[in-house]
């Protein structure tokens, strides 16, 4: 398997995958935004983003493609999205609205999402795009 980038140019595929999902789409184009795609040689598995600066990042727009769901396929894009963050990410924070239990099979924590750091309070994710009642997920890199 492939890990590599997606760079803006390429994210249709990205795209398309998160609206069937059901993912917000609105802000993939705007600065500050990393993606990646898991692929073999048949083609695209899933991807995954990684969203912000600093010590605070947000795990972002993880979807697998259908065909390839329940092969442990999510569990490998969160794996190597933990790899690339480099020393000065300490926590990766998370909204869910129905993977909760997956992301703390991961270590993933509940957290209590007014106490966000601002610079993820203030991503698009947390001030418009997921609803109130998502979950919010926090890990500990460090």
């Amino acid at each position: 398997m492939v890990f590599t980038d997606v760079p803006p140019a390429g994210r249709d595929v990205l795209r398309l995958q998160l609206e069937v999902a059901g993912l917000p789409v609105d802000d993939l184009d705007e600065a500050g935004r990393l993606f990646f795609r898991l692929s073999d040689d048949d083609g695209p598995i899933g991807y995954v983003g990684l969203e912000g600066e600093g010590p605070d990042r947000l795990l972002r727009s993880l979807v697998v493609m259908r065909s390839r769901r329940g092969q442990g396929h999510g569990r490998e894009l969160v794996r190597r999205l933990e790899q690339v963050c480099d020393d000065a990410v300490e926590r990766l924070h998370l909204l869910t609205t129905g993977a909760a239990p997956f992301f703390r099979s991961l270590g993933y924590n509940d957290a209590d999402r007014g106490q966000a750091p601002p610079a993820i309070a203030s991503t698009a994710q947390f001030a418009s795009l997921c609803p109130a009642s998502a979950t919010y997920l926090v890990k500990d890199l460090a």
